[in-house]
């Protein structure tokens, strides 16, 4: 808990910060529209109060002390955090576009082709969207929001389930065949592709299928490729059952093996007010995953399950 009787005067912290910003006590004045003997004081009045010299007054040009820059960067980061959740909750920032990051299998197989109804409701808003199979910070004037796989514990995040899907090991049947497949390892014989990075097939792929003594070969490419190669049989992949039910139903991918291990697609977001922008967004994904889910026919018969 913050002892808010201990903390300088925001006055002064503010006249040093903007010196700091500046380079000078005259164009700090400036900037807070005081005179620099103000900002001079209230320098002095902050080094008084915590019995430290923050400014190197030795030379003619402006230099802060050791203790002086560790307040410095403690004040950017602060003010900075301050300015720009201040912006977001005025509304200010409206022009700037909504920063959405995703991995490249939820943005080519479910977001991309969803994205022209959002365009068509929300005609003014600007989008964009980092494809990466890293998860990337959200912060205020920086992403927005995420949109990830997992179990929904990001700390210090909130997280909002747009829908579960166990993953799955799917492979073309030009490549595999119609014969039955009992254990994993009886696919080792046969190319397999994986994501880039790390992704949503990732931990099961290493946990039952790297396989030992794999004799047809690996290869590792972005992942909206992954699924264009299952599709044209150049291998045995782990997807996220969402996106090959489809291909499933149609004959052009099997479903060999299945994991149930409650996890899904996340909506991602820092804690607190959201821009109106990403208000939007969201309102808008829960409407696209209704409608996707009211038309997706599911298979009434998953396969293996490991």
């Amino acid at each position: 808990m913050t002892d808010w009787k201990s903390l300088p005067p925001l006055t002064a912290l503010r006249a040093f910060g903007a010196m700091v910003d500046t380079g000078s006590v005259v164009a700090a004045g400036e900037k807070l529209n005081v005179s620099h003997a103000a900002i001079s004081q209230q320098i002095k009045a902050l080094e008084n109060h915590m019995g430290l010299s923050l400014v190197d007054r030795t030379g003619r040009a402006l230099s802060l002390t050791s203790e002086g820059r560790q307040l410095a960067d403690a004040l950017n980061a602060g003010f900075g955090t301050i300015a720009n959740t201040v912006m977001a909750l005025a509304g200010s920032d409206r022009a700037r576009p909504l920063h959405i990051t995703t991995t490249p299998m939820l943005a080519s197989a479910w977001l991309m082709p969803q994205l022209a109804g959002f365009h068509a409701a929300h005609p003014g808003t600007d989008l964009v969207l980092s494809t990466t199979p890293e998860v990337q910070t959200i912060e205020p004037g920086g992403i927005d929001l995420g949109l990830r796989y997992g179990a929904g514990n990001w700390p210090g995040l909130d997280a909002e389930l747009m829908f579960a899907s166990p993953t799955v090991v799917v492979a073309a049947p030009s490549l595999v065949g119609d014969g039955p497949y009992h254990q994993i390892t009886e696919l080792a014989e046969f190319p397999w592709l994986q994501d880039t990075g790390v992704s949503e097939s990732t931990d099961w792929f290493y946990e039952c299928c790297d396989l030992n003594g794999r004799s047809g070969g690996l290869v590792k490419l972005p992942g909206n490729l992954v699924l264009d190669g299952a599709r044209d049989g150049q291998g045995v992949i782990v997807a996220v059952r969402a996106f090959v039910e489809n291909d499933v139903q149609a004959g052009r991918l099997r479903a060999l093996f299945q994991r149930d291990d409650n996890k899904g697609y996340y909506i991602v977001t820092r804690p607190g007010v959201q821009r109106e922008a990403a208000k939007q967004f969201i309102k808008w994904l829960r409407r696209a995953v209704r409608s996707d889910q009211t038309t997706t026919r599911t298979d009434a018969s998953p396969p293996i399950s490991v």
